[in-house]
């Protein structure tokens, strides 16, 4: 059977190269404006507060220890200790931050720590990750999950030593941190996104079918028959749980799967149009030049000469 994350995940190709040790004494408030890298934190110790600038409204997490969260599209965000209440006042999120080896102590440096946490970037390897990031929630929460413990507990006891490899091994252990987090849908709390919808049980039937068979000429009813839902039902439902209509997540996936075939160069265009549902050449260039911005020849062509991201 397809698995629909899976493929999302490969096509990312995650890594976790960056981290660093955070010490946090309350009182503690501070702001970042992240501007082009996803970002994720692993609670070692303590409790704090999280707030994620959302398009339309603010949300706000309480993260505690075992705790993993992952923010896939660069968004802003404020921590804070569980005395301040977001939403905060901007003069408040000016605590100072120490610079430490191997990370950053934030408040009184010589005061009770209340809070420990692994904080870094993510890098998605591939050339299409804003399209790919799309069908991703913009925010993971994973909690109460053993298999998260029991991953954080590892990388808080390599994070604290200073063992051959510790690198390497901090490195490895975050990339499987992030994948294990976008894949325990049971446990997870997130905004909208292909993670939410693949833990409703109707909505991942049709999610799979869709990436079973991208080439299908799928309508809504189609889809909806596969979830067992009305027609109304699934295409409110989808939106609301996917954070798209059922069309436009089809769209978005098909285009994620030609751009990866166009990289290869191992096929024509009038190929990869048929592997992703398009019946001709022309129909399919129209489509892929409204969604990418490039023709599919010129999109080839620009990649095999790096001249494009």
């Amino acid at each position: 059977m397809v698995d629909p994350l899976a493929e999302v995940v490969a096509l990312l190709q995650p890594t976790a190269p960056f981290s660093k040790l955070v010490i946090a004494s309350a009182p503690w408030a501070v702001r970042r404006a992240e501007t082009g890298r996803p970002y994720y934190f692993v609670v070692l110790e303590g409790r704090c507060h999280l707030m994620i600038d959302g398009a339309c409204a603010h949300h706000t997490l309480t993260l505690k220890p075992g705790d993993f969260v992952l923010i896939p599209a660069a968004r802003g965000f404020a921590t804070s200790s569980l005395d301040r209440q977001p939403p905060y006042e901007e003069e408040t999120l000016t605590t100072a931050i120490t610079p430490m080896p191997g990370g950053a102590r934030i408040g009184d440096p010589d005061g009770a720590v209340d809070v420990r946490m692994l904080v870094g970037h993510c890098v998605f390897g591939s050339p299409d990750a804003a399209l790919l990031v799309s069908l991703l929630p913009q925010w993971v929460h994973v909690s109460n999950e053993p298999r998260l413990a029991t991953l954080v507990q590892l990388v808080g006891d390599e994070s604290r030593s200073d063992r051959p490899a510790r690198e390497m091994v901090m490195a490895r252990l975050l990339e499987v941190l992030l994948i294990e987090a976008l894949r325990s849908t049971s446990n997870t709390a997130g905004s909208p996104g292909l993670v939410r919808g693949l833990a409703d049980p109707k909505l991942s039937l049709a999610l799979r079918r869709m990436h079973e068979q991208p080439a299908k000429a799928w309508s809504v009813a189609q889809l909806a028959g596969e979830a067992a839902m009305s027609r109304s039902t699934f295409f409110e439902r989808f939106g609301g749980t996917v954070g798209m209509a059922p069309m436009e997540y089809l769209l978005a996936w098909r285009m994620a799967i030609a751009k990866q075939l166009l990289r290869t160069g191992e096929l024509a265009i009038a190929e990869i149009a048929s592997r992703v549902g398009y019946s001709s050449v022309s129909t399919f260039g129209v489509a892929f030049t409204r969604h990418v911005g490039v023709a599919p020849g010129r999109y080839a062509t620009a990649k095999a000469h790096g001249e494009l991201p």
